[in-house]
């Protein structure tokens, strides 16, 4: 069966790559398997996009703040955090996160709807921080074969989604994974050492490093 994608190597106008189709769960794999990633916009079909310079965070070159790594110690006890315990949650929070420079978000109710079916396929996975019985910081995104592509972080409360990113890059690296997408590199990414690669040097990467297997491990701890 031949791909809805064209070779996203090619060369595309603002790294839009592909317009049209839908958000199955089969698309949606073949998607992030070839190094593209849905960014709905109002009043257009389905986008797809694999942008000329790619965000990525190698965890070798992973870095926490001085501040932050002040202000982790006294969060130590006040806090907990698990994984995958409440995708919906992060996610509609992510989606109602405000943005500077942005007047609406992305995550429309289609891009949620199609991400809570992946996260039942345990493709689409979540941090959530806990604070006295509420989550109030988190992420998520997802790991397909191997690849793990950060999709979006909120926090109600001051550095709850720096420490879920904390957390998220500890777990990746006990998955045996050396590097995460970060699609691109927002002021908070680069401050944790997250850098921006040629397009053609991310799908290198890309195919080097990923897996025969489809999805990672659903793991809920706390």
């Amino acid at each position: 069966m031949p791909s809805f994608f064209p070779d996203p190597s090619l060369d595309f106008e603002q790294g839009l790559v592909a317009v049209g189709g839908d958000l199955s769960p089969e698309l949606l794999l073949e998607a992030y398997g070839k190094g593209l990633f849905p960014w709905p916009q109002e009043g257009y079909p389905m986008l797809w996009f694999c942008p000329d310079n790619r965000g990525i965070l190698n965890f070798a070159d992973f870095k926490i703040p001085q501040r932050l790594q002040r202000s982790r110690k006294n969060y130590a006890k006040k806090i907990e955090i698990t994984r995958n315990e409440n995708f919906e949650f992060v996610i509609r929070a992510c989606a109602k996160q405000k943005r500077a420079g942005q007047n609406g978000t992305w995550i429309n109710d289609e891009m949620i709807e199609a991400y809570l079916e992946l996260s039942k396929m345990d493709v689409a996975q979540s941090w959530e921080v806990w604070s006295e019985g509420e989550i109030v910081g988190g992420g998520y995104g997802v790991l397909v074969r191997g690849i793990f592509s950060g999709e979006s972080l909120f926090h109600h409360q001051t550095d709850m989604s720096k420490l879920a990113l904390i957390k998220m890059v500890e777990d990746l690296k006990a998955l045996g994974l050396d590097w995460m997408d970060t699609q691109m590199v927002t002021p908070l990414l680069a401050s944790f050492g997250a850098i921006e690669i040629p397009k053609l040097d991310y799908l290198k990467r890309l195919k080097a490093d990923q897996k025969p297997s489809q999805k990672g491990p659903k793991c809920n701890h706390r």
